[in-house]
């Protein structure tokens, strides 16, 4: 049946963590162009893919824009925090992706849009030494100064509605503990200023939850993917969703992984290793913050081949991941995979993929889409965990009574068919 829906008339305020970075300065830069007519927004599902709606005869192939009510380019407004005071138009410029070609027609706007003072603890991401920073006596009252944040933005912008999105740093690994248990556990480690157990990636997430906005985790951060998290916003009934935005390597991978499976060819081994020159390699280049990533990497293909069920073609793959600071290459990465297959009567064959990619141009699009569906999740009444965005991250959060979904295509008919449920068509399941 049709989703009750609120409309999305009015102003959504964007709430980028990480605004002066190179995935969010992009991500800005190339709305702003859409909305100008300077640029189309290639790689973004909302504003060009199409829904098939009904039996194929029916012939009914409309863009998602056109039958799901989603807010639209011109409505959105900037704002966010980093750990740098510079404007988007400054960071931008530093960031040494897009020319200067592209970021002239739309300068005026971009250097009005100036980050607030982040959260930041430099024994989080070692690697960064911010300048722009809150200062608190605890992981509460930092937070109650995000809240601050938030609830003025919204006033200062006449914002309608919100969307909190975390493209920042991957911060080093941590493990749930019991702290992350309960809500009340999680809400003490904060005023007792637990500092080993509580990121600042977690006072983001807390904030934008206390304030009843959606919060998207773009990192493989630890942050919103824990059992206090997603009670807090059930309770609080906003829409969650994570975690590590799916761009290059990963993304090949979870189409890979399910050709073989689909073909029930073997895999012996699969070794993987980028070179990246942006202030994310840079992060990636210590190893506490590389666990994190490495984490998040290496959970795609044991999920996808289940090892389990078919021991003798996946049991025993050798998974192997890489990432190398290489400053020369800045935000050009570049991914070489080598997977090492089994063919018919156990004879090997290899395949052999060179991926140079622009690592925050495949981020970007998916940046908006994901601000975009987490606000038509909120005004549709969708809470906690919002698994039918699984397509966009490489480690998707799921509770602990499931399995997370990493084949692509799945992924992709699970998202259309949570919009076709949403709009009142049936949703689809091939056959026919």
């Amino acid at each position: 049946m049709k989703q009750e829906i609120r409309s999305a008339d009015g102003r959504l305020g964007v709430l980028v963590v990480g605004l002066g970075g190179a995935v969010a300065t992009i991500f800005v830069v190339g709305t702003l162009s859409a909305r100008k007519g300077l640029s189309k927004p290639i790689g973004s599902i909302t504003q060009l893919a199409t829904i098939r709606l009904g039996k194929r005869n029916e012939n009914r192939f409309p863009k998602i824009k056109e039958v799901v009510p989603l807010a639209g380019m011109d409505d959105l407004v900037f704002g966010g925090w980093d750990i740098f005071p510079d404007d988007v138009y400054e960071a931008a410029l530093h960031a040494e992706v897009l020319e200067h070609k592209d970021l002239e027609p739309v300068r005026e706007e971009l250097q009005r849009i100036r980050p607030m003072k982040a959260a930041f603890d430099p024994e989080w991401v070692k690697r960064l030494h911010g300048t722009h920073v809150k200062h608190a006596d605890s992981r509460w009252e930092l937070t109650e100064q995000l809240r601050e944040d938030i609830r003025q933005f919204k006033q200062q912008n006449g914002c309608d509605r919100l969307v909190v999105i975390w493209s920042a740093s991957t911060e080093i690994y941590l493990p749930a503990c019991k702290e992350h248990h309960t809500l009340s556990d999680l809400e003490q480690a904060m005023k007792d200023n637990r500092t080993d157990v509580i990121a600042p990636s977690m006072c983001y997430a807390y904030a934008a939850i206390a304030e009843g906005v959606p919060f998207i985790m773009g990192a493989p951060n630890l942050c919103v993917d824990i059992p206090a998290m997603w009670k807090f916003a059930r309770n609080k009934e906003v829409p969650v969703a994570g975690k590590d935005f799916k761009t290059g390597q990963t993304m090949l991978k979870t189409v890979l992984a399910p050709m073989l499976k689909t073909r029930m060819l073997g895999l012996s081994g699969w070794f993987s290793t980028n070179i990246l020159g942006n202030r994310d390699g840079e992060v990636l280049d210590d190893p506490d913050s590389f666990k994190t990533k490495e984490v998040s990497k290496l959970s795609v293909i044991d999920t996808i081949l289940q090892p389990g069920i078919y021991p003798e073609l996946y049991g025993n793959v050798y998974h192997k991941v890489r990432i190398n600071y290489y400053p020369p290459r800045k935000d050009n990465k570049e991914g070489w995979d080598n997977i090492d297959i089994i063919g018919w009567m156990g004879y090997p064959m290899q395949l052999k993929v060179d991926f140079l990619c622009r690592d925050s141009i495949l981020a970007a699009p998916l940046v908006l889409d994901l601000v975009l569906f987490a606000d038509l999740a909120a005004r549709a009444g969708m809470s906690g965990i919002q698994e039918w965005l699984s397509f966009y991250f490489k480690s998707p959060m799921h509770d602990r009574e499931y399995v997370p979904e990493h084949d692509l295509f799945i992924q992709y008919t699970k998202l259309k068919n949570t919009l076709r449920k949403l709009i009142g068509e049936p949703t689809l399941d091939y056959i026919d």
